[in-house]
């Protein structure tokens, strides 16, 4: 067995995956891409966080009995939180078009939980962005969907596109959260629960 960590994450987010290898923590810690599929459906009575952080564990428990003692995996998930709705991904162009028009030319929040767990503890943390559109014209919102295609997004956008750029006001709170995780906490986690064991 090593004598350092090994991170498994869980994610298939291209955006995900290139985080924790910007993060560089060099000798510190291996790292590796592992997929399950999960079926994410969560109660119904669960709200804002609650949801995400239901979701993130559940797939972390997919992983029950698999992990060996150097191992911290990292599951996540992420919505879109609007006039007490959460908005996931779209079912299809026209469910995308809808959404989209939803957030025109108001606030909504971008809710991230991320899930560590390991052969003997699991923990959670989530993060919160307010996110504020200007007013998006149908043009520019087909446009967008035809160009860039972000189907795989929650609320049917991803603020490093081309919609972000022309079409975000404000933001309140950590940016890469809205991208699909809460890189500072993530990395702050992992330092100071992990490494000064090392």
């Amino acid at each position: 067995m090593s004598n350092k960590y090994k991170i498994i994450l869980a994610s298939g987010s291209p955006r995900r995956q290139q985080f924790f290898k910007d993060f560089d923590f060099g000798d510190s810690f291996d790292f590796e891409i592992r997929l399950k599929e999960i079926e994410e459906v969560y109660p119904n009575h669960l709200k804002a966080e609650e949801i995400t952080n239901y979701l993130a564990k559940l797939k972390a428990e997919a992983f029950d009995g698999e992990l060996l003692d150097n191992e911290i995996l990292v599951t996540s998930d992420t919505i879109v939180w609007l006039k007490d709705t959460a908005l996931g991904k779209p079912k299809d162009y026209e469910d995308a078009v809808q959404i989209l028009k939803s957030l025109s030319n108001v606030t909504h929040e971008v809710i991230t939980s991320v899930c560590f767990k390991t052969s003997t503890n699991i923990e959670t943390i989530f993060d919160v962005t307010k996110v504020t559109f200007n007013t998006l014209n149908e043009n520019a919102i087909r446009y967008y969907l035809d160009t860039y295609k972000p189907f795989d997004k929650a609320g049917a956008y991803g603020i490093q596109d081309w919609i972000g750029l022309i079409g975000i006001s404000k933001i309140e709170g950590s940016y890469t959260n809205v991208v699909g995780l809460p890189t500072e906490k993530v990395y702050n986690y992992l330092s100071q629960t992990f490494l000064k064991n090392l």
